[in-house]
């Protein structure tokens, strides 16, 4: 398929000129910096970050790079994912003409994204067995089509989509296809990062949010062809990932180990709090999940959820939402949090 960038981008994201930042003037190290109005004194904290931080986040996308087998220009760092998604809608969708596609139900960012940008959202909804409905895709599709956002593992349904639709999806749609994967490190399936030197046109979006367990420090990351990225790069804002982000991140990215050892635990835990929930007489349905998550169908959501309200056990009520009417989506936590939900959901058994 022949992919053309610029008949993607906006005309305004063609003619932009970038904000020049000091540190994209200047690269390098020397002994006296008087170029960025930074405070020259330090800052009151026990470590100095009175210097802004590197704009491209180099030795950070250069650790990344090392762990993805992806070379670091391929690699976008933003200010979680949310982002990476919202500059995908100002770089290539004209408000008020463009359109995009999403597969519901899914993560509710998209939709938020479209409505802020102005941008029209087309829905394909998953089929009832949580899979993409290209027939219904395709027919949504029209010049204006820029981008298509797919889950997988999909959130909050858990599953995985299946490989060969994504590829059909970017074999033959002439836009963008972003694949969301914030939950492949839970999945038994490979990322598509192993497919960008195939598809130009495909994003894949990761995070150190879920399995890093780095969600406070909002560290997002897309892999693309260099066309895209360097849009990218472009658009966001000169210092958009900070100086303590980047510096954190870079010393979890050191203990690859101990957060394998956790996603190990996770999917056994996954697997154990499934069975478990399967058989309570309050649960009707357990989705098949690759994430760090369940779906799961029960006789009342919105009683049992108040119910587990009411003993501090907190989860998400999605029954409002399309395809998962009376579903819970539980989290998979530590075996004694998750010893709690399960006691907890026996226990609205007891008293209803």
């Amino acid at each position: 398929m022949d992919f053309n960038i610029d008949q993607l981008l906006r005309e305004n994201i063609k003619k932009l000129v970038p904000y020049s930042s000091a540190r994209d003037e200047f690269k390098g190290e020397a002994s006296v910096y008087l170029d960025a109005n930074e405070n020259a004194y330090g800052s009151p904290l026990p470590k100095d970050y009175n210097r802004y931080p590197d704009p491209l986040q180099w030795k950070l996308k250069e650790r990344i790079a090392e762990i993805k087998g992806v070379p670091a220009p391929h690699i976008f760092i933003g200010n979680g994912s949310d982002e990476v998604i919202d500059i995908l809608f100002r770089a290539f969708c004209n408000p008020g003409k463009d359109n995009v596609i999403i597969c519901p139900p899914t993560y509710g960012m998209y939709e938020v994204s479209a409505n802020i940008n102005d941008i029209e959202l087309r829905k394909a909804p998953l089929t009832p067995d949580f899979q993409l409905d290209l027939d219904t895709m395709e027919q949504l599709v029209d010049e204006h089509t820029k981008l298509v956002f797919v889950c997988s593992p999909n959130n909050p349904t858990g599953n995985s989509l299946d490989r060969a639709d994504i590829e059909m999806l970017l074999n033959n749609f002439k836009g963008i296809v972003a694949i969301d994967e914030a939950y492949i490190n839970f999945s038994r399936h490979r990322s598509f990062i192993q497919e960008l030197t195939e598809y130009p046109n495909l994003v894949v979006m990761q995070t150190l949010s879920k399995a890093w367990g780095l969600a406070a420090l909002r560290v997002g990351m897309a892999f693309s062809s260099t066309p895209i990225i360097d849009v990218m790069n472009k658009v966001k804002p000169p210092y958009n990932v900070n100086q303590a982000s980047q510096e954190l991140a870079l010393q979890a990215l050191n203990n690859i180990n101990q957060v394998n050892g956790w996603i190990r635990e996770t999917v056994q835990e996954r697997e154990r709090v499934a069975q478990a929930l399967s058989l309570l007489p309050q649960v009707l349905k357990v989705y098949a999940s690759d994430a760090n998550f369940i779906l799961v169908k029960t006789i009342d959501a919105n009683a049992i959820y108040d119910s587990l309200v009411e003993k501090g056990i907190i989860v998400r009520n999605r029954s409002k939402v399309m395809l998962c009417e009376g579903c819970l989506r539980i989290t998979i936590g530590r075996p004694e949090e998750n010893e709690r939900l399960l006691e907890g959901i026996k226990a609205y058994g007891h008293s209803s």
